[in-house]
């Protein structure tokens, strides 16, 4: 019945940790990190986030120590220090600002925001996110489409594929429109790095791909890329390319030491994740090999004007961490009251049964009397109910989360405890006034004389 409990997240990201270490942290896909995670004791949602700069997970728990102990081996052969332990309030921060590109390796990237929308729509698919995520997660995409609508946080920043061309272009030692270039992977970030090669007018492109004709299929979305292959013709196109860029999703290497053995002086720049070349083919002469973290060297020319936008995306964030934390806390209150009344209304329900039953006993009731006693026990739960409705709505705004606690489980109705005849089991659950009252959430003002002219009219009747 409760959605209530607190988030705790973990993060192995490129500003604590190197490439081979979140490459480390991926080992296993997302669907696998979440069917493990759910089996945990305690856990009742979870999400995780794999991209060529993170591995992330989240979990949902009652209590916070049950979120820590299943993110606890997240991340078993990575270093301490890598590794990013999240709380409540840290996760929810955090998911904003990944959303919004300023936890991106270049300020502001825009594939970060697809990559999360695309691991939401996972994660729906596999039914692993619940009410809290849910807003959570929603609340970051909000952020991150805010942030590049309202803000210049985006502009003029630059790609994984676009950085490793600015990186080719500072490391090659002949201009980098006489290099013969090879991409290798056809898929998003295959499709950036090779637009950024044909803006850069190469001498010459070919695009490799696992399947030939996506590759075949770029070639004709894109102008300037020459020609298509598959990754059967790697080492013939190694020997003619002297630089190469690789981003494919595969889960083993696509370049190896074999494939460079006739290479000759090459230049590979890995932007994939898990790693598409082996670090070993660094060791052959003329051959150098770059991975992420090399591209934190290059300079962008808009970093300045970004950083100032990165501002206005903090204080953006701030004002949206506080709604989603006041809307939190409302659901919150809103589950302890909703279980409050509907305990009240089933001993209610059974006591006014027992009631008319009792009259009944005595002489046949009218509808009017029937109502009336109705009416009596609805005035009751509302003047019963109206203070501890307050003090549930004040503890939620002071973030006193143990009244809430106590209170839905004080309140919490126990459906199968109550003997209830079988017309009454289907009838509404409260009178149309009982109802208004309590969506309306101002239950001190109510008409304290109503209970005695209730008893007076049953006595007259």
């Amino acid at each position: 019945m409760r959605s209530a409990g607190v988030i705790s997240g973990v993060s192995v990201a490129h500003d604590r940790a190197s490439v081979q270490e979140i490459e480390s942290a991926s080992s296993d896909d997302v669907e696998t990190v979440v069917a493990r995670l759910r089996e945990r004791d305690g856990v009742t949602e979870a999400f995780s986030l794999q991209t060529c700069n993170r591995a992330e997970a989240y979990v949902v728990t009652d209590d916070a120590a049950d979120g820590r102990r299943a993110l606890a081996d997240f991340a078993p052969d990575v270093r301490d220090g890598s590794v990013r332990h999240m709380d409540h309030e840290e996760s929810l921060r955090h998911l904003m600002r990944v959303a919004a590109g300023l936890e991106s390796l270049v300020l502001g990237e825009d594939q970060i925001l697809g990559q999360l929308k695309t691991a939401v729509e996972a994660a729906h698919d596999t039914g692993s996110i619940g009410s809290m995520l849910e807003d959570a997660l929603m609340k970051a995409i909000h952020v991150g489409e805010r942030a590049r609508n309202e803000t210049a946080i985006n502009e003029g920043a630059v790609s994984l594929g676009s950085a490793a061309v600015r990186l080719a272009r500072a490391k090659l030692d002949h201009p980098i429109e006489e290099a013969r270039a090879l991409v290798v992977g056809a898929g998003e970030m295959g499709t950036l790095a090779a637009k950024a090669l044909a803006s850069v007018d190469v001498s010459e492109l070919v695009v490799v791909n696992r399947t030939v004709a996506h590759a075949a299929h770029l070639s004709r979305e894109v102008p300037g890329i020459d020609d298509a292959a598959g990754l059967d013709d790697i080492t013939e196109l190694l020997v003619n390319a002297d630089l190469v860029i690789t981003a494919t999703s595969s889960p083993n290497y696509v370049v190896g030491t074999t494939h460079l053995e006739t290479a000759g002086e090459t230049m590979l720049i890995d932007i994939a994740q898990p790693r598409d070349i082996d670090p070993a083919a660094d060791e052959f002469d003329g051959v150098s090999v770059h991975d992420i973290d090399d591209l934190e060297t290059v300079t962008d020319r808009t970093a300045a004007q970004r950083e100032q936008a990165a501002k206005q995306v903090e204080a953006m964030i701030d004002e949206e961490f506080d709604r989603l934390l006041a809307s939190y806390k409302r659901k919150r209150a809103d589950e302890a009251i909703s279980s409050m009344y509907e305990a009240a209304e089933l001993v209610k329900r059974r006591e006014v049964s027992t009631a008319i039953s009792k009259l009944e006993a005595q002489g046949d009731l009218t509808d009017e009397q029937r109502e009336t006693v109705e009416s009596l026990a609805d005035a009751l739960i509302g003047q019963l109910l109206s203070a501890p409705t307050k003090s549930l709505r004040d503890a939620a705004g002071d973030d006193d989360w143990t009244t809430i606690q106590t209170a839905m489980q004080l309140f919490d109705p126990g459906f199968d405890d109550y003997s209830l005849p079988d017309e009454l089991k289907s009838a509404p659950a409260m009178t149309d006034d009982a109802e208004d009252g309590r969506s309306e959430g101002d239950h001190d003002v109510v008409d304290e004389d109503a209970p005695r002219r209730v008893v007076e009219q049953l006595s007259n009747d």
